[in-house]
């Protein structure tokens, strides 16, 4: 792992657009890549997979209009070996016929994580697809069910300069770490990126909707009062706010298949400053009991 100080994240761009959206079939094929052309003028990252419908088609097509303007991007990539990673890297470059990835999303499991823990060849493996230039840096995915893996890595630090960060759901209603890795993390200053910028939705949809998961609606309704004693206009306000206030915070990767609320994720992120301290505190507390008594339990992919 990068140690303390090392920070080759710095040049992300506040606001990451993700692309999940731009899957989504039920859209205008030509709607989405004007989607992704507002993105482009704006210069700012994305945030994309393979696994998200034909996102990667929509992404070709916007590049294609003017390959001067194609962002830098965040690829999710995996599962269990430095092979299955060079595939999953060559599929999605070959896709938007570009050179490299800029940042690999190392989503590891099975051998590869062992790799990882105990500084076994998966290392090896994973250092030379950066040696050809296939990836320029990596973060490592986290869930609540797999941060035991991240917490074995770093202490064993038997990869050391190869994991530049961490990525994880991180919002006022959602951080999805178990609290001895947040701990971890805070305490060595470790650099990370926030994904689900405003957890699916406003948070009075969230609350009140009978198809949003239980756990969340119940976290709504308890951070409610801390949204409207905030001073907050919007819920994203809000959401953008909380993690612009944690030190470690470089980038929140949001999605929408809107202009209206793309355009008001720009202009948030642009001119965000932090909570006051107080809510900030009171967040960080609720998360460590919401993290204590349900996440650290929830089965894999159920939240």
């Amino acid at each position: 792992m990068k140690n303390d100080t090392a920070d080759t994240l710095t040049d992300l761009s506040r606001y990451i657009y993700g692309t999940t959206r731009l899957g989504d079939e039920g859209l205008p094929f030509a709607e989405r890549v004007e989607i992704a052309r507002e993105v482009m003028k704006a210069r700012c990252w994305i945030h994309t997979s393979h696994q998200y419908g034909d996102a990667l088609s929509v992404l070709r097509a916007a590049f294609d209009t003017d390959r001067s303007s194609v962002p830098p991007a965040i690829f999710k990539i995996g599962w269990s070996s430095p092979e299955e990673v060079r595939g999953q890297i060559s599929l999605q470059i070959e896709a938007l016929a570009i050179d490299c990835m800029a940042i690999g999303q190392l989503c590891p499991g099975g051998p590869l994580a062992d790799d990882l823990c105990t500084g076994g060849p998966g290392i090896a493996g994973l250092a030379k697809l950066k040696e050809e230039g296939l990836v320029g840096r990596y973060v490592m995915e986290v869930w609540p069910w797999t941060s035991d893996v991240a917490i074995r890595a770093i202490r064993n630090n038997k990869g050391a300069g190869l994991i530049d960060g961490f990525i994880f759901y991180l919002n006022p209603l959602q951080r999805f770490v178990t609290n001895e890795l947040w701990d971890m993390l805070r305490e060595r200053n470790t650099p990370i990126i926030a994904m689900r910028t405003v957890s699916g939705g406003d948070i009075y949809s969230i609350r009140d909707r009978a198809s949003a998961p239980e756990y969340l609606r119940k976290r709504a309704a308890e951070v409610v009062p801390l949204y409207e004693r905030s001073g907050c206009s919007t819920w994203t306000e809000f959401a953008v706010r909380y993690v612009f206030g944690l030190p470690q915070f470089r980038a929140t990767v949001g999605a929408t298949g809107r202009k209206e609320n793309l355009a008001q994720l720009f202009a948030t992120t642009a001119t965000a400053r932090p909570l006051p301290e107080e809510i900030i505190e009171e967040l960080l507390a609720i998360q460590r009991v919401w993290s204590e008594e349900h996440d650290r339990h929830a089965a894999p992919w159920s939240m």
